[in-house]
């Protein structure tokens, strides 16, 4: 009954940074997954996969752990190394490459 807490990062569908600044403890699963033989869904018997608590921070997730025993390890998160572009820095006129058609 291992737990993960992380951050979760921002999905490909998401244009900001909705539900990723809580962090989120769950189970890791004890039991693979099966396919279900004549509906072909794919079944777990694990309930514990279901869980996934939020925190506001990380202390308050490690906090909850080790106050209910349960064994943990923190995944931190990796920084983003975007950048903020204007559709505008595409015409300036001090460019570092020249802008071609």
């Amino acid at each position: 009954m291992t737990a993960r807490i992380f951050r979760p990062a921002k999905t490909a569908m998401q244009s900001g940074k909705a539900k990723t600044q809580d962090w989120v403890l769950e189970f890791e699963p004890e039991t693979a997954r099966s396919i279900d033989p004549i509906m072909g869904y794919t079944t777990s018997s694990d309930m514990k996969s279901q869980i996934r608590l939020r925190f506001e921070t990380q202390e308050a997730a490690v906090a909850y752990a080790t106050r209910n025993g349960i064994a943990f390890r923190v995944i931190e998160p990796k920084e983003s190394k975007r950048r903020k572009v204007a559709y505008s820095d595409n015409f300036r006129f001090d460019r570092r490459q020249p802008w071609t058609h």
